[in-house]
């Protein structure tokens, strides 16, 4: 009972232990890539930069860094917040503690409802964490163009960035239900990512959704706007992870 409790104890100071470092290891790139095309220019050529990353760092600035943050949420927002919805609603099977957890005086909706809304808002915090920790490391630079314009604006195109990318993360609790753990998740998460990175490539990538927010954020070198159609896309996808994890805490066997 006590390693049991014990690993219980864990799981939560692990996942935000990992969250934690991730934010900050995204920052600190972040911010030191952005010092150092301040310092040296033509660092990008030197180095022999894509021609993406040579329009990203086309002019350090604070619009530019702002589409840099919100780029790192896009990416690396659907690993992260795909490894804590695989963690919640995948831990228990693996901690065989599922059974105790249906034995509480609550509906199963309302378990599940509760795992969702911990996810929001874990991930919530993650991106408020990347955004707070990139601006600081913005002024430590001394990047020019600040305004309150491009702070305003800034901080829509990440907000907008990161209710997208928290959308993406239902179906991965629908398949860590379905895996009975976290690992099938996982693998789901980074296939999602390989494919957007292909379909991006070949310029479909307003029709999958996981390749959205990226190019919302703009990754691809242009402004942060997409046609409602992948807006609408990235909700269907949402609900349908929704609806079809809620229907498997309803029906399914959790034997």
């Amino acid at each position: 009972m006590g390693g049991v409790l014990g690993r219980k104890h864990e799981s939560p100071q692990i996942q935000n232990d990992l969250g934690d470092v991730c934010c900050i290891y995204c920052g600190s790139v972040n911010g030191w890539f952005f010092h150092v095309h301040l310092e040296e220019p033509g660092f990008g050529r030197k180095f022999r930069l894509g021609r993406g990353k040579a329009q990203i760092l086309g002019e350090a600035n604070w619009p530019a860094y702002f589409s840099m943050l919100a780029q790192i949420i896009a990416v690396g927002g659907i690993l992260v917040f795909g490894f804590v919805t695989s963690w919640v609603f995948g831990r228990e099977y693996t901690d065989r503690t599922l059974k105790d957890l249906l034995a509480l005086p609550y509906r199963r909706t309302t378990i599940a409802a509760a795992k969702f809304f911990t996810v929001f808002a874990t991930a919530l915090l993650l991106s408020i964490h990347v955004a707070v920790v990139g601006i600081l490391l913005g002024f430590l630079i001394g990047l020019p163009g600040w305004s309150r314009s491009s702070l305003s604006d800034g901080l829509i195109v990440l907000l907008v960035t990161t209710l997208l990318t928290i959308a993406l993360s239902t179906p991965a609790a629908f398949v860590a239900c379905w895996g009975k753990g976290y690992l099938a998740p996982l693998g789901f998460v980074i296939f999602m990512v390989v494919v957007a990175q292909v379909v991006a490539a070949i310029g479909y990538g307003q029709y999958f959704p996981w390749a959205v927010p990226a190019l919302f954020s703009g990754i691809a070198g242009e402004e942060p706007t997409l046609p409602w159609s992948s807006l609408l896309l990235i909700l269907l996808t949402s609900m349908a992870g929704i609806g079809a994890t809620f229907s498997w805490w309803l029906w399914a066997d959790h034997q």
